[in-house]
């Protein structure tokens, strides 16, 4: 019969072997969750903005700018593809006050403000005001199944591949965040800038109504 000591060595070696094993099982749950997080995890501009954070984007309060004519830089030129696959030239615009909105499908703030930027592009519709998203992210059939569900009716530019429009604007004005949203002038300068979502209809419109009041 073996000894007490004996007896305790046992279950020591047994209650060890038997916590290393769940450790092990726990390693290989672990990294089978983290595989699969990866493979779906929700953006962190999103999913901060969701949490009620401000991480990754700046909210629209204290995020507005107005540039006095005297200070406006040049006319931004761009171009590019739409998510229809039609070209893009800012020459099609020339002489249009514009709105430019940059964002991509995946972005929490981009689908909370979807409904006021078409709202505010419906409201100045017979007015010579242009509206353009530039997608930074997404393909174009990515944007085209966003524009469906959001009921967005004007054209985005699709940029993730060569960040082509982006770069445009990055020269004259910062595009930090997504969103971001640029009045241009009827002359092609930034005139106004939002970073955040446009939180409402009232103050975009106030600024595109400046801008249609300008002197040419």
């Amino acid at each position: 019969m073996p000894s007490d000591s004996t007896v305790r060595q046992i279950r020591s070696g047994r209650s060890s072997r038997t916590r290393r094993s769940r450790r092990a099982v726990g390693a290989a749950l672990a990294a089978v969750l983290a595989i699969g997080l990866s493979a779906c995890a929700p953006d962190p501009v999103s999913e901060s903005f969701l949490n009620g954070e401000n991480t990754g984007y700046v909210a629209a309060d204290g995020a507005i700018v107005e540039i006095p004519v005297s200070e406006r830089g040049e006319p931004v030129v761009f171009s590019g593809v739409t998510e229809e696959g039609e070209k893009f030239d800012s020459a099609d615009i020339a002489g249009q006050v514009a709105v430019v909105n940059f964002w991509y499908a995946g972005c929490a703030p981009c689908r909370l403000e979807a409904a006021d930027l078409e709202a505010v592009w419906q409201d100045f519709s017979d007015e010579d005001v242009a509206f353009v998203g530039i997608n930074t992210r997404d393909q174009a059939d990515t944007a085209v199944a966003f524009a469906n569900e959001y009921g967005v009716t004007y054209p985005s530019l699709i940029d993730v591949d060569t960040a082509q429009a982006k770069l445009a604007f990055a020269k004259e004005t910062p595009i930090a965040a997504t969103p971001t949203t640029l009045v241009l002038d009827k002359q092609g300068r930034v005139a106004a800038r939002i970073i955040g979502p446009i939180d409402g209809k009232s103050i975009l419109s106030t600024l595109v109504k400046d801008a249609l009041a300008e002197d040419s």
